[in-house]
């Protein structure tokens, strides 16, 4: 997929962007670049191939270091409420901002 100076022009008026002449074509090589890199990609078979969890997991073995879950700070809520203007069971209540 290679993207033409007309599609270039009609995305950086989407994103509102003043491009020069020049600055539109380096922009569309660039883009074409990216572009040409993800079809080459694509173009691997990777069918039979197992995802990695780690991208170092390709040369070793990789051992995730989790965490216990557990409760690690006390519960503040009180606290944190009591500067609020208006609390409702334990909920922060605000002014509707939306008719």
């Amino acid at each position: 997929m290679a993207l033409s100076p007309a599609e270039i022009d009609r995305i950086a008026q989407l994103a509102r962007l003043s491009l020069q002449p020049a600055e539109a074509e380096r922009m569309r090589e660039q883009i074409n670049g990216f572009f040409s890199i993800v079809e080459a990609m694509q173009a691997v078979d990777t069918r039979g191939v197992q995802p990695l969890n780690h991208p170092v997991a390709a040369i070793r073995d990789v051992t995730l270091r989790l965490r216990e879950d557990r409760v690690s700070e006390p519960d503040q809520r009180q606290a944190n409420q009591q500067s609020a203007p208006a609390v409702e069971r334990g909920l922060f209540l605000v002014p509707r901002v939306i008719e």
